[in-house]
């Protein structure tokens, strides 16, 4: 069975590159959401496997530890796993306080810590 994986926040290059990135390393579709209402409803609607959040939304410059603190605030969706993608480890340790999986930065991308990373959940 395919996997699924939403991404919430990135940018258009920065999507680009995770979505080829998993793609190509884990055959998984990579669905997109640009708000926290909007990876919220996808969430709501669709199954996913795991979620990677964007330390601040490109669409409106929120904070992603806030849609990992939603979606674990959410009893329907808390046993969905989160990932906050940053290469600042003080904001990975807030993520991971705020129950997120240890993530990892756009400056890993193709580092192999990072594919094992995303193996835990889409081997």
């Amino acid at each position: 069975m395919t996997k699924h994986i939403l991404n919430v926040g990135q940018c258009d290059l920065d999507h680009g590159a995770i979505r080829r990135l998993v793609e190509r390393e884990f055959d998984a579709g990579v669905a997109r959401a640009d708000r926290l209402d909007d990876a919220l409803a996808l969430l709501r609607s669709d199954r996913f496997d795991l979620v990677l959040v964007n330390r601040k939304l490109d669409a409106d410059d929120s904070d992603g530890i806030d849609v990992v603190r939603a979606i674990h605030a959410d009893a329907a969706l808390a046993g969905v796993p989160v990932m906050l993608v940053t290469n600042y480890p003080e904001h990975q340790a807030a993520a991971v306080a705020a129950g997120a999986a240890p993530g990892f930065g756009k400056a890993e991308l193709e580092a192999a810590a990072t594919r094992e990373k995303l193996a835990r959940f889409l081997d």
